[in-house]
Order: structure tokens, then sequence, then C-alpha cells
């Protein structure tokens, strides 16, 4: 049914190997998962590696919105639901913690 994917994932979809990620494989990813990354998605996206990438954790939603200037709400409504587990599995970022 879905397109076999270019890179590993675990059973959440999560890539394995962090170090696969790319701009095309955030697409896969969104993809697989029947959505489409827009330009806004794609700076959510950004942003969070380089969060990542700067302080070693993925950041907390409060943070996070904080930080793009936007409210949590508004990223609840753009990824309608868990916004951070989005942004992270699509970014090629450890699940955050929290999440189930």
């Amino acid at each position: 049914m879905s397109a076999q994917l270019s890179v590993q994932v675990d059973g959440e979809g999560f890539l394995i190997n962090r170090d696969d990620w790319s701009e095309e494989v955030a697409r896969e990813l969104a993809q697989a998962d029947g959505m489409e990354i827009s330009d806004e998605i794609m700076k959510y996206i950004l942003e969070a590696r380089q969060m990542y990438e700067d302080d070693g954790v993925v950041p907390p939603i409060r943070k996070f919105s904080k930080a793009m200037g936007v409210d949590s709400k508004h990223l609840y409504d753009v990824f309608m639901k868990g916004p951070m587990k989005i942004i992270c599995k699509l970014g090629g970022l450890p699940k955050p913690t929290g999440c189930v």
C-alpha cells in the first residue's frame, strides 16, 4: 500500500539512524503517514533539529513554540495531534520524552 522507504525506521516510523535524515527523507516519512510537508512544517522541522543539535535534547512544546514565536495551540492546529512527536519523527530526531 505505502511506498517503500529508502531508510530504516523503527516500529513507530522514527529513523533508526539519525544520519540518514534529509529533507527528502522527511518528505518520504510524511508521505508514508499520509501527510505533506508545507514550508511552514519544514521550518518547524529544521528549527527543532537545530535546537536538538544545540541542546542535545528534543525541546518541550512550550519552549519550542516560544522559540518559534507561535502559540502551542497553533502547532496543534497545524499538526492535528502531538506536534513535537510528529516534528521529531519527520525531523529524524528521537521521540520526545513524555510521548507515548
